[in-house]
């Protein structure tokens, strides 16, 4: 039935499924910037099957062995018959499909009457696939790939007709593969944006080289176009990433001379943060053979400017509540000060900016609602956007240090997503934004802007889907771009969606089964929070960098800071309270 919800959107994705499929992931296990870094390397010898395997047993051995992709897949190879081992060239999509699959013999049929040829279905569940970017993308199709065996004149069962892609399983791609979020910047702001990628995870001395290989290539197809890369497309490597003889390792960039120091400066950070996951020496960052950045040749993590910190909320901002019409403090429980905290208006749902400086504010008016936006204790300004239901809004970082934010997002009755903008005279004008290819789940009734501003999170069809935001150059118009739906098999019925971190989200749900669940913005793994004291359904969940969880259930408020919590009670909960933090 979910699969038939999604028939329109998943049209979109049909290279997620298909076996032949436009994805191509690197067919050696050490894909460095590099190539010369392979000499001198032995060889790793490939055994050979298990001798005397029935056809069932060979093509899932055959599964198995295709998570291991050194010398061009020769794992997996060792099960093809002579000639189909030399000539076999997979298309290097790499599918990876659940742990319980199964092998059956295909219908006979479609048996060859030979007696020495089998023709096995495999069958079982995508998780998803493994692109050309290394980027992941989800999926919940079915799977169903026939593959024709032989009997060889040593007695054994080889394949002869091998799928176009390869395909693994879910724990042996965990196993093979190291996930590593590679950095790029916000199109207008110093906010830095982690993409989500994957590299082969041996030999572990060649992840470095893996890495820069991702960060050179620009950011995955999914947020191309949504984020800004300041190395551009010029820069390379001018020989390999290695180590120095006093331990730092030695990134040594060409192409990048022209630059401006600024932009050396974010090229400095995106390097440093995209290797602080595969490496713990020194950066030595190069350029032509001379310091990236005049006077500083070492980097470290630490010494890299808090470039998140515009899109964090600050801790001196405990969080608002909306309760009863009103807008209450989450760190104190009294109302706040202005118009959103005496009543003045029937507060349905209410945002503040990043900065804390602006509210928007959704206010009930008989069968309709309508929008307000100001400066935060102010009187505010209704919004010429008219609507039955209006999502709780969501706000861009400003893109500026100490600056105000100029954009603020929501959803008018489930189909039109708007960008609310400040105009030149202070007033806030509502422009649509193209949302035909998330709009096709089904109708949204929430949205959550990242707050670096690249992302959008959103509720359509009880669905979570993550889309990037590509804004035109003029800024004339924003798209939202290559929706992703996350675990669609397991998150359902979600009322409330929020970004823990940039590439993180906690979802809520109606369910009893999974009430309170993490997922990262691929999708690709689900963590269940611990359900002991929730009382289901949620209502509302919000949840900030380095802020513990606030869910909102049948009786009040409760909070976590991990999936192993036991959740505790908020000391200012209220019955009908719904938490948010700002963002």
């Amino acid at each position: 039935m979910i699969r038939g919800r999604f028939r329109v959107l998943l049209a979109v994705f049909a290279c997620v499924v298909t076996l032949g499929g436009c994805a191509a992931i690197p067919a050696e296990s050490q894909p460095e910037a590099i190539p010369r870094e392979r000499l001198g390397q032995p060889t790793q010898e490939v055994p050979e099957p298990t001798p005397d395997l029935d056809p069932l047993s060979v093509v899932r051995e055959f599964v198995r062995a295709s998570a291991q992709p050194t010398n061009d897949h020769a794992a997996a190879r060792a099960y093809l018959s002579g000639n189909t081992r030399r000539e076999w060239k997979p298309d290097q999509s790499l599918a990876i499909i659940e742990d319980e699959f199964g092998t059956v013999y295909g219908p006979g049929t479609q048996q060859s009457p030979d007696a020495d040829e089998r023709l096995v279905m495999l069958r079982g569940n995508f998780v998803g696939r493994l692109g050309s970017d290394s980027a992941f993308i989800p999926s919940d199709e079915p799977v169903q790939v026939p593959v024709r065996l032989r009997l060889q004149a040593d007695g054994q069962w080889r394949i002869v007709d091998p799928p176009d892609s390869l395909l693994v399983t879910y724990s042996d791609f965990n196993d093979s593969y190291f996930r590593v979020p590679v950095y790029f910047f916000a199109p207008d702001s110093s906010a830095l944006v982690p993409d989500l990628r994957y590299v082969v995870a041996r030999p572990q001395s060649g992840l470095p080289a893996r890495v820069m290989d991702l960060l050179l290539a620009g950011p995955s197809n999914g947020l191309s176009g949504a984020v800004r890369n300041p190395l551009g497309e010029s820069a390379t490597l001018e020989s390999n990433v290695t180590g120095a003889n006093d331990g730092a390792l030695v990134v040594p960039l060409t192409g990048v001379e022209e630059q401006s120091l600024q932009d050396k400066e974010l090229i400095a950070a995106q390097v440093v943060r995209s290797l602080q996951y595969v490496t713990t020496s020194r950066i030595r960052l190069l350029s032509d053979g001379t310091a990236l950045v005049p006077g500083h040749i070492d980097w470290r993590p630490s010494e890299v400017p808090a470039y998140e910190a515009q899109a964090s909320p600050s801790s001196e901002l405990p969080g608002l509540m909306a309760v009863e019409g009103v807008l209450r403090s989450l760190g104190t429980g009294a109302p706040i000060d202005g118009p959103a905290g005496d009543g003045a208006y029937k507060v349905e749902s209410a945002a503040q900016s990043i900065t804390g400086d602006q509210l928007a504010v959704v206010e009930r008016v008989g069968p309709a609602v309508r929008l307000r936006v100001g400066d935060y204790g102010a009187e505010d300004r209704i919004v010429d956007l008219p609507g039955l239901t209006m999502t709780r809004p969501s706000w861009r970082p400003a893109t500026s240090s100490g600056g105000k934010s100029g954009e603020l997002w929501t959803v008018v009755d489930g189909s039109n997503v708007v960008r609310v903008l400040r105009g030149p005279d202070g007033r806030w004008l509502p422009q649509s934004v193209n949302a035909s290819e998330v709009l096709a789940v089904g109708p949204i009734t929430g949205l959550r802007l990242s707050r670096d501003g690249s992302r959008v999170a959103m509720i359509a069809g009880g669905h979570v889907v993550v889309a990037s935001v590509v804004r035109a150059p003029d800024g004339s118009s924003v798209t939202l771009r290559a929706p992703r739906i996350l675990q669609a098999g397991e998150l359902h019925s979600v009322v409330d969606v929020d970004w823990i971190s940039q590439d993180t989200l906690i979802v809520a749900t109606a369910s009893d089964s999974i009430p309170v669940a993490r997922v990262p913005v691929d999708g690709l793994r689900l963590d269940q929070f611990n359900s002991s004291n929730l009382t289901p359904p949620m209502r509302a969940i919000t949840a900030a960098p380095g802020r513990p969880i606030v869910v909102a259930d049948a009786s009040g408020l409760w909070t976590a800071s991990d999936v192993g919590d036991v959740w505790r009670p908020h000391p200012h909960t209220r019955p009908e309270a719904k938490p948010f933090y700002p963002g």
